[in-house]
């Protein structure tokens, strides 16, 4: 395994870096509060084919891996850019593999048409808490052991994405989605349909791992750069031991997380028998470090740092609430052991 980033890979991190940072200020993020889309953003990263990367290049998607993904998610963390590349990336992905020729899928791809990912099987027919739900034209889920697709009825720009979503700390656009609410179509039935959407939701996994690496390092950011024009006795408060070992703390946890996001990727890429693993603790571990740092930084901020002026604020409500889409941490992390050494089940096979 070389880690090591292409000439390609690095001139693509450089390029998304500097677009995230410039497309995707703080008050961007502010001004799209609290439905947490922005239309015209979204626009701009359609554009530059960032939804369908992982699409193959003979079904109109760029056809690169999921490592090239990872470092847009890492650069798009670093903002919070109010875009959900994670979930839309990992649908239309999943819709080119599972019916390439339907024209949901070409438009999918092409940007004309928002697809998201429901991370958990459909219940009372309602597929619940789903990523970028409240805005998604197209939601792709597993209900009763078959991968279908439900097209809303509204388009996109419809006003009524605010009313769907549901409240959030994280100012997500997170929605229940019912199945019966548009146009429903199979797109597999069987084994393989649950195991397709479980592949796709360790790609969201993943780079939503390396999102929260990139929240992660901005937030370290801001608490370094406070805590080195903040004083207290006279003296700067990054002078006090403790705050420099916590912050030390949270540097090496941050250098950790980010390499086990990238080996999560490349995992998927390379095609390991513990890919969707890596994936699961790609991103329990950057969840915890995530919010670990930016409630660090938040902290050395003082109060100032809960007031809504100032930027960590944002990182630390995200912190919080981007991996609770993905349900009960406490469970993922209960299940990792039987996934890795345990027999593998009809879920599991094959991811």
């Amino acid at each position: 395994m070389d880690l090591a980033f292409t000439d390609d890979q690095e001139v693509l991190r450089a390029s998304l870096r500097d677009f995230f940072d410039g497309e995707a200020p703080p008050a961007v993020v502010r001004a799209a509060e609290p439905l947490g889309f922005d239309a015209g953003l979204w626009r701009k990263v359609v554009e530059m084919g960032l939804p369908a990367i992982l699409v193959p290049a003979e079904h109109g998607g760029g056809g690169a891996g999921l490592l090239e993904l990872a470092v847009a998610a890492d650069c798009l963390g670093r903002t919070l850019a109010p875009v959900p590349l994670a979930a839309a990336a990992a649908a239309t992905a999943l819709l080119a593999e599972a019916a390439p020729d339907h024209p949901w899928t070409a438009r999918a791809v092409a940007g004309d048409l928002l697809a998201t990912l429901a991370l958990r099987p459909v219940t009372g027919g309602v597929a619940r808490l789903v990523p970028a739900g409240a805005v998604a034209d197209v939601v792709v889920a597993t209900r009763d052991g078959a991968l279908v697709a439900t097209r809303a009825p509204e388009p996109l720009a419809a006003g009524s994405a605010r009313d769907r979503a549901v409240p959030n700390l994280g100012s997500m656009p997170v929605a229940d989605r019912p199945l019966d609410d548009g146009e429903t179509i199979v797109l597999a039935e069987g084994p393989a349909a649950v195991a397709a959407h479980a592949r796709a939701v360790r790609r969201w996994e993943a780079l939503t791992g390396a999102a929260l690496t990139g929240l992660a390092a901005r937030a370290l950011e801001l608490g370094l750069g406070y805590v080195l024009e903040r004083r207290a006795f006279g003296i700067l408060i990054g002078g006090f031991q403790t705050v420099q070992h916590r912050l030390a703390d949270d540097a090496t946890a941050l250098e950790g997380a980010r390499l086990l996001a990238w080996k999560a990727a490349w995992a998927h890429d390379a095609g390991t028998p513990d890919a969707a693993e890596l994936a699961t603790m790609a991103l329990l571990f950057a969840s915890e470090t995530a919010y670990t740092t930016a409630s660090d930084s938040l902290q050395m901020h003082g109060g100032y740092g809960c007031t809504l002026e100032y930027d960590v604020q944002l990182y630390y409500r995200r912190a919080k609430a981007w991996p609770l889409v993905a349900g009960d941490r406490r469970a993922a992390y209960a299940g990792l052991p039987r996934r890795l050494f345990g027999t593998a089940s009809s879920t599991t096979a094959g991811v």
